[in-house]
């Protein structure tokens, strides 16, 4: 079954009938996951001025494919955001790339690449004056790159309310076969080098994490600071995504007692590697997972999902993966 036709038959079965003109899916006011239908794997989305710009895993011959939006559901492709990549990194395994806006003209992408000495991955940096790009790295070797540690990948860049500026990343720890941590360190205002000492924040620990954990990114609500992660092997049906609670970013954090707080069912497969966004009062996670049955296919591989997070004592909880027509976030 297909998530569309899915969303009409649960949405038909509730009725008792065929669905009403005003909750068709193709009502204008309403939407039906999932918003990418291609293989988009790791995405992020940042919004300037009154569109919305999504970076994700290489595919289609793109080493960081991104995509416009001025909703968040209807998404355009609009090129490769990082066309070359710098001399020390090797073509076909960009992965999880972040975009933060620094300045008006200032958009910094952090990306993982395969870097040629190490034969690991790594974590790059590269500088647009505009949000589409073309990026342009122009550095002699990756940010971040613990080899001896599996490599360095997710990176996920974070300015707090007091104005800092963070990354966030994984040591590929399962690479290698050793413990997945996930890390914190400051970065230099212009968002370009890593300052202080690194923080050790988290590590797999749960049964439900499998052997590892990945794609972490920060999240403030009414002061709290959330860390958000996937967990498991992100081509098995058990990929879902959870959180803890910090006190800083440099921690300590601690996960919370109901994850995994999005997981696979009927519609969707193995839901993860999230980022979130708010619109129009209201908050949204972004994340990939596959079609049931089809987990590790590359058609149509791993598509796009948006579904509302509402906050309930405090806590985020996930209103997905769904299948059934919902109101698009700007009503």
């Amino acid at each position: 079954m297909t998530a569309r036709r899915g969303a009409t038959a649960v949405l038909a079965a509730a009725c008792g009938s065929d669905p009403t003109p005003a909750t068709r899916p193709e009502d204008p006011r309403m939407f039906t996951n999932p918003v990418i239908r291609t293989d988009a794997p790791d995405p992020q989305a940042i919004r300037v001025g009154e569109t919305w710009y999504l970076f994700h895993t290489n595919s289609g011959g793109r080493n960081v494919p991104v995509l416009s939006s001025p909703d968040l559901v209807e998404w355009t492709p609009a090129g490769d955001a990082l066309p070359e990549l710098p001399d020390w990194a090797g073509a076909g395994r960009t992965w999880a790339p972040e975009v933060i806006q620094l300045a008006p003209d200032r958009f910094v992408l952090y990306y993982t690449v395969a870097d040629r000495d190490s034969g690991r991955q790594c974590v790059g940096r590269a500088v647009a004056v505009t949000p589409s790009g073309p990026y342009r790295d122009d550095s002699t070797g990756p940010l971040i790159c613990q080899a001896e540690l599996g490599g360095s990948i997710d990176a996920s860049p974070y300015r707090d309310t007091d104005g800092s500026l963070w990354l966030l990343w994984k040591n590929d720890g399962n690479a290698i076969g050793v413990d997945t941590w996930l890390w914190s360190q400051r970065l230099s205002p212009d968002g370009l080098r890593l300052t202080g000492t690194p923080t050790k924040l988290l590590k797999q620990t749960e049964p439900w994490e499998g052997t590892l954990i990945e794609g972490p990114f920060f999240h403030r609500h009414d002061g709290r600071l959330h860390l958000f992660f996937a967990a498991n092997a992100y081509d098995k049906a058990t990929y879902a995504e959870g959180y803890a609670v910090c006190e800083s970013p440099t921690g300590p954090c601690v996960k919370a007692a109901e994850n995994p707080i999005l997981k696979g069912n009927a519609v969707a497969s193995g839901p993860g590697h999230a980022s979130m966004v708010e619109q129009g009062g209201r908050t949204w996670l972004l994340y990939h997972a596959w079609p049931p049955g089809q987990e590790g296919a590359t058609d149509p591989g791993r598509q796009v999902w948006l579904d509302e997070v509402v906050w309930t004592d405090g806590k985020p909880v996930v209103h997905g993966p769904t299948a059934v027509p919902q109101a698009r976030p700007e009503v």
